[in-house]
């Protein structure tokens, strides 16, 4: 028997405008069910990822070591995200994953590939990738910047790569 690829995404892409982010102090409409947000960050002192989840109220700061690229912690953020779902079973229809990685939004068949076996959460839900527009002044995006600059600074300690778990 050959084996059989599904190389189609489970998911759908949307790059709305800053405009539609900035109407109000919420997310837009079309963004409903579990809301995340997700943001990869690079300083000085290291690379961290960021993780909020509105809906659940779920923080991460993640420290992924001083040589990871930003699109590396842009990744890794959106795994660790998927994973939060994964692991906390919800009756939401919708899973909504916010990243101001435009590059990541675009890249995310990438992603994708590199997802742990098991980790499908679009088995349960209706998944959608969103791009917000960096510092527009989400409220979501903003506490994941936070999150993702607490990470940056924070000691990594054990094995690379800090993120081989998931």
């Amino acid at each position: 028997m050959r084996p059989a690829f599904n190389l189609e995404p489970n998911y759908r892409v949307t790059m709305l405008t800053r405009e539609e982010w900035t109407r109000g102090p919420w997310t837009p409409p079309v963004v409903k069910g579990l809301i995340w947000f997700t943001v990869g960050y690079r300083m000085k002192e290291g690379t961290g990822a960021g993780v909020y989840g509105q809906s659940v109220g779920r923080r991460l700061s993640i420290f992924l070591g001083k040589y990871d690229t930003v699109f590396q912690a842009e990744r890794d953020a959106i795994l660790a995200c998927a994973y939060e779902i994964q692991m906390n079973v919800r009756p939401e229809k919708y899973a909504r994953i916010c990243s101001d990685s435009s590059s990541g939004c675009q890249n995310s068949v990438l992603i994708g590939a590199t997802v742990p076996k098991g980790v499908d959460i679009s088995t349960c839900h209706t998944v959608g990738l969103y791009w917000v527009h960096e510092h527009a002044g989400v409220q979501g995006n903003e506490i994941a910047e936070k999150l993702t600059r607490d990470g940056s600074v924070q000691k990594f300690v054990g094995p690379k790569p800090s993120l081989g778990g998931l």
